[in-house]
This record gives structure tokens, sequence and C-alpha cells, in this order.
């Protein structure tokens, strides 16, 4: 990643530090767009600190450093950041915040406005600190050899994938800014762009995007900040009536917008948007991106394109776990994520990974966010839990699926398949679900908690996110989480089921399936909805105890079984198949 050794970096940016005459620097780990996954030349915290986890941040004093991550990369954090050079903590049991009070009074702490939101700095204010906007990064100004911005070819999303052509979502989205009485709106999010403009690109790892800002006006029309020569032929079908201006124009667009109401998104717009638009007497309207709910809530062509693509991706993933069955001990994690990749580029749609694949065997299951390294990864030996949790960008969608699986040929430990059944049940129980339109997806997480908490158990991580439309496979603003957010899931909506257990230093136990929210089948007095299974491969039936599954629960697991017999076994071959036959076979009780 860098030339520079990483012991010697604290020391380059302190340096920046003192010739910026502040006392220390925040540094959160995402880029100026806010995003999950980011360019390499945006990995700061990872070529500051060495953490490469997709959440965190870190705060560098004079004399002391803390990085902070949240409980999915507690062990992560601890094997790839120096314990004398940084404080480890967990981000919601000592915050931020929290750290700085207990470290003086006084301090001039120096922040990118590009890099950090209104709502991250409003959380470490009342600290006692000053925080100072900067104009030079002095991370930037430390790495030497840090990579140039990506430029990748902007491509477009055929109507017949995205079932509504661009003209129509902005003059969609206008209505709303004229609804509600704001004269513009930026478009700081990527996946945002690209749903608005039906175009995809590959700026970032993962997620096809480009990464650009744009000012969308209440008449329609767009200002879109990219290099007109990036733009494909096919795309330009969507640059219409569309003004696209080089990123070096920004400023003075902004400038351009004194005077009048213009709606941002406080999570997710850099603080020097709020800077430009402030000094230019703008009338700041903070609220909701309104790409954000139109885009999660998938129009029946999106729907019917997740289908397609899960139906395919599903084949893939019962070939693989079959070949695992057959041939996988001896492999490592890292060649088996590369062969889980291979049967899913079988598909001519198949444009990559939608996330870095997790393959784990055994204790390295109990890390909820593992990545297997080659050379440091593990080889799965006989009697040995094996987690996969991978997912797919296709033209017609994207996909996220986990498996959790039992390498035999001894039978497994009861405590092992306790805890399995009781994971298990915790999937079924949300599939199952019924609720009121509008509940949110707070109200709905302890379902699938339920058979764990009864048994003591629990997992520090969400049950469910969004999911794109060949977009960002975790995309809001829906959730299914303990943490309550106020968005209440609608029909069209594609979210994650995907419940765990993990025992530190043994295994893991992870099962996931997307859900597509979509109207109830039963007669109610108000508007109820329910969800769809979209993905169809086998649990893993060494791992269920029959006698722990309610008659309903069980009647749920060999209906499955059998649409997944039924809608997967055609696409496999007559040796995949015999084996899907075995694998989804009927569990009695």
């Amino acid at each position: 990643m860098s030339l520079i050794p990483l012991a010697n970096r604290q020391a380059l940016v302190r340096k920046e530090l003192e010739a910026s005459q502040v006392d220390g620097f925040l540094l959160p780990r995402g880029d100026e767009f806010m995003g999950e996954y980011v360019a390499p030349y945006a990995e700061r915290l990872a070529w500051l600190t060495g953490f490469t986890g997709s959440a965190g941040m870190a705060i560098l004093l004079h004399d002391k450093a803390a990085v902070f991550s949240d409980g999915r990369y507690t062990s992560q954090i601890c094997d790839q950041v120096d314990a004398s050079q940084w404080e480890r903590l967990h981000i919601t049991n000592k915050p931020p915040a929290a750290w700085l009070a207990i470290h003086g009074k006084g301090l001039r702490i120096g922040y990118d406005p590009r890099l950090v939101s209104e709502l991250q700095l409003n959380a470490l204010v009342g600290t006692d600190h000053e925080f100072v906007s900067l104009e030079r990064n002095p991370v930037d100004a430390s790495w030497s050899d840090q990579p140039t911005p990506p430029e990748s070819i902007v491509r477009f999303q055929d109507d017949r994938f995205s079932g509504e052509n661009s003209l129509s979502k902005r003059r969609r989205i206008g209505g709303a800014l004229r609804k509600a009485g704001q004269d513009a709106m930026l478009v700081c999010d990527p996946t945002s762009l690209a749903w608005l403009l039906n175009i995809r690109g590959d700026d970032v790892p993962h997620t096809p995007v480009i990464l650009a800002f744009a000012i969308l006006h209440q008449d329609a029309s767009l200002e879109v900040f990219v290099d007109i020569s990036r733009v494909s032929p096919e795309a330009a079908t969507s640059f219409r009536n569309v003004s696209v201006l080089p990123p070096s124009d920004l400023p003075e667009r902004l400038r351009a917008l004194g005077g009048q109401v213009v709606r941002f998104d406080p999570a997710q717009t850099g603080l020097w948007f709020i800077q430009m638009l402030s000094g230019a007497g703008a009338k700041l309207a903070r609220g909701a991106d309104l790409c954000a709910l139109p885009r999660a809530c998938k129009n029946e062509t999106e729907q019917n394109g997740a289908r397609a693509v899960h139906l395919t991706d599903s084949a893939a993933l019962c070939r693989f776990l079959h070949f695992v069955e057959r041939e996988g001990t001896g492999q490592h994690e890292t060649r088996l994520a590369e062969l889980l990749d291979g049967f899913r580029s079988a598909s001519s749609e198949y444009h990559g990974e939608s996330f870095p694949a997790i393959s784990a065997v055994g204790p390295n299951a109990a890390l909820p966010h593992y990545r297997a390294l080659p050379g440091e990864d593990r080889v799965l030996q006989a009697n040995q839990v094996y987690l996969i949790d991978s997912g797919g960008q296709y033209s017609a969608g994207t996909t996220d699926v986990t498996r959790t699986i039992w390498n035999g040929p001894e039978a497994p430990p009861a405590t092992l398949c306790e805890a399995f059944t009781r994971v298990l049940k915790g999937n079924i129980t949300l599939a199952r679900a019924r609720f009121p339109a509008g509940t949110t997806g707070h109200r709905l997480d302890a379902l699938a908690r339920y058979a764990l908490w009864q048994a003591g158990l629990d997992y520090d991580h969400g049950t469910g996110h969004g999911i794109g439309s060949y977009l960002s496979v975790h995309e809001g603003p829906q959730n299914i989480s303990s943490v309550a957010r106020p968005v209440g899931l609608e029909a069209g909506m594609i979210l994650s089921d995907e419940p765990g257990f993990y025992l530190p230093g043994e295994y893991g136990i992870r099962l996931e399936n997307l859900l597509l929210v979509r109207p109830a089948s039963i007669e109610a007095r108000s508007p109820f909805l329910e969800f769809e299974v979209l993905g169809f491969a086998p649990f893993d039936r060494r791992l269920i105890i029959a006698s722990l599954l309610e008659p309903e629960e069980l009647r749920w697991l060999n209906a499955y079984h059998e649409s997944t017999l039924t809608r997967i076994g055609p696409l496999l071959d007559q040796s995949d198949r015999n084996w899907l036959a075995d694998a989804c076979a009927p569990i009695t009780n």
C-alpha cells in the first residue's frame, strides 16, 4: 500500500499537525463521499493505523493516539493495530468523545472538512476542545506515494434493468423539492447519483459507482461534476438535459446557490459543502437524501431482476457447497473464496463480488468480518466449521448470502448443533414475520434474537441491512438492528436476514438470506407487509436439532428446502442435483 514504514507514519503526520498549529487530528474511515467502500487513494485510516476494516475512526494527539471501531472488528483491530502506538477501542463502549474528554482540555483538534460530516463533528462538540477546519489534510501531505483518484468509464444502466428512465426520476425528486419549498439538493452519495442517472462505474471496489458530486434543481435540471471524457457514448443517453462540468467548477457552482434554499443530508455531506454554502449566503435545509427512499423501494423491474439473479447466484452457491463437501478438506480459505467466485463467473451477467468474501475456517469464523489473506489463512480440515459469507454484483441485482457448514466425517458437537439451530430459528422467525406497514426494522430485530436469548446467547452486529439493485450491498435508509432507526419498512425494500453466534477461539455461525418486503397475503383491517425469501441454498442438516424447532418452523424449513430443490435443481448438472436432493431431504421430528 505504501513504501513508508507503518511505524514511521504517526511521526510524519504529527510534523504536519505542528505546521498547521493544531494539537491533534480527527480521521474518519470514509472518503469525501462518506462511503463504506473507498478507492485506494482514500484508504487514509488504513495507511495511518494499519486497520483495514470498513468502519472506524482515529484521533491522533501529540502524545497519545486511539483508533476506534465497532463489534464486528474487535479482533481485527487488535491483530492489525500496534498497541504500542495506538489505543484500540470499541466505538460504542468508549466513544471518541469520551476518550477526548479525559485527555486534557482546550486542545485544538484539526479535521479535514471534506471527510467529516456535520453529524460526526457534532458528536464530539462539548469535549472542551476546539475543532479546527484544515485546508491541508495532514495524512495526504505525509503520504508521498498516495495513489491517484480513480477515473473509470461511466456506463449506462439500461432501462430494462432500472425500470425507470433518468428524466422521470429527476422530475420525481425535483417535484419533492418543490413540495418542500427547496430550490436545490446536493447529491453527495455516489449510489444516489448512480440511481438518479441510471449509470454505473468502477471507481471503488465492489460497489459499481463513480465518485462524483451533483446538484439537482427543482426543475429537474442536474449539474454533475465529472470529466466529460469519462462518459461512455451509451451513458450519454442519461446525460440529456444534464450539465456535465469539471470537478474544479464545483466551488463556483456552490457559490451560485447564494440566496437559494439548498437541501443536504447532514450524515452524507462533508462540512466543506456547508462552509461553502454558508459563505455564499445560501439557506441551509437539512434533510434526508430524497433519492434514498425511492432507491430502496425497488420497482417491479428491479424486483424481478433480483429474483432472477438470486436463482443464478443460488445455483453457483449450491455447486460450491457440493464442492466443499466433496473436496473441501485441505483447501485454503482464500482458495475456497476464489472457487466460489469462479462458479459465479460462469454467468455472463456477473460483474464481481459485492464485498470481499468472508471465507472462514474454525476459530476464524468467530470473527464476523474476517478477511482471509494469502499465506496467512487457515486450511479447512475434517471436523471443523466453515462459514462462507459472500455476494455478487449482477446487471440486474446484488446478492449477499451466508451459510455455515460442518466438514465431517465425525458428528458435530451437541453444543455447536444447539447454537446453530437457535441461529436458524432466528432466521426463520424473521423470514416468517408479518407486520403493519411502516414498522421499523428496530421493532423486528428481537425476532431474530429471541431463540438465542433464551439460552443466554446473542451477537454484536445488526440483523439486517438494505441491499441495492446492482449498487451497494449495504444500502440505507432501512435496516434491522437493535439500534433504532426511524425508517419504516415499505414494499419493494430488500434486506438481509443474518442472525449469528460467535464463540471466540472456537467457531462462528451466521445464516443469511435476503428478504424482499411485499404486501402481506392475508386480509387485514390495515395494510400489512411480509417477506419473500430471495435466495435458495440448503441449511446444513447435520447441524440441525429438529426437536428444537417448533412445528411451524420445521414446516417452513422443509418447504424452503423443497423450493430450493424445485428452483435450483434444474439449473445444476446431475451430480450437483443429486447432492442437492440429499441436502434438501425433508427433516422429521
